[in-house]
């Protein structure tokens, strides 16, 4: 056996195990869901009898589950619609600006990127006070949105940067106004771009419960993530409730990508070859 071949044995290795720890989680919230309150607690780390589903019962009447889902659904679905137009919109006349205001602003957008999201949380409440946007679906869309513009515009800057202005010159002697460059030539080109930065701002809207929890009150708009931490108690867990409630938060999302992955892995890699 070659060193190449040494090298590369050990390196699957590693990320073979790398794998199976970051997995170590998942496994364990699934094989926990399945056994019974007075099991966990007996014995927190063994293995399920068999496979009880009273625990899924019980939480999907506990936590109104249909309804949580269908509200994350849709919010995610929106902030990554209007994340990806308004994005690349913004970023289009930015990737080609060369002046110093153009490269100025861009600084400035990436220094976006580098406030903690808490930061915002306390301004956004109180705008959203004032404006009547609290427990409202247009206030929670309009605040993830503003949380990933400026990644996305960001991201779509570099990616427009490397587009060839031969295309937009070709497209303008055919009298196209700067939009029509931009819906007809440059849109279908940030394909690849869109599928990757889609699949960071569904994460992150799916998985967060911080501006959900502080801008809805109404238990029938709440998400996923704000219907799972609700069995999480001050001062007592009910685990029998958590694990399956942590189950069925994360299996709309698993699905989505498992559906999706092909376009998902394909937008990544045709992004590395761009």
């Amino acid at each position: 056996m070659t060193k190449h071949n040494i090298r590369t044995s050990i390196g699957n290795i590693f990320v073979l195990l790398l794998v199976f720890v970051m997995l170590v989680p998942v496994i364990y919230m699934i094989l926990m869901s399945f056994r019974t309150g007075e099991e966990i607690a007996a014995d927190p780390l063994g293995m399920p009898s068999g496979l009880f589903l009273g625990n899924y019962i019980n939480t999907l009447e506990s936590m109104n589950y249909f309804r949580s889902v269908a509200n994350s659904v849709g919010i995610t679905l929106s902030v990554t619609v209007i994340v990806a137009f308004v994005g690349s919109l913004a970023a289009y006349p930015l990737a080609r600006s060369t002046n110093a205001w153009g490269r100025a602003f861009i600084m400035l957008v990436a220094l976006g990127l580098a406030t903690p999201a808490f930061v915002t949380i306390t301004p956004i409440y109180v705008i959203f006070r004032q404006v009547g946007l609290l427990d409202n679906y247009v206030g929670i869309i309009l605040a993830f949105t503003a949380l990933n513009l400026p990644l996305a515009v960001f991201f779509y800057v570099g990616f427009i940067g490397a587009i060839p202005r031969d295309l937009e010159e070709a497209a303008k002697l055919d009298n196209c106004t700067d939009f029509q460059v931009f819906w007809h030539v440059i849109r279908p080109l940030l394909g690849p771009a869109t599928a990757t930065l889609s699949l960071f701002v569904m994460l992150m809207v799916w998985n967060d419960f911080t501006y959900p929890l502080l801008l809805l009150t109404d238990p029938d708009k709440f998400t996923v993530m704000i219907s799972v931490y609700r069995f999480v108690g001050n001062h007592n867990i009910e685990p029998d409730l958590l694990f399956p409630a942590a189950v069925l938060g994360s299996l709309p999302l698993l699905i989505i990508f498992v559906i999706f992955q092909r376009r998902i892995v394909s937008g990544v890699t045709a992004g590395a070859v761009k």
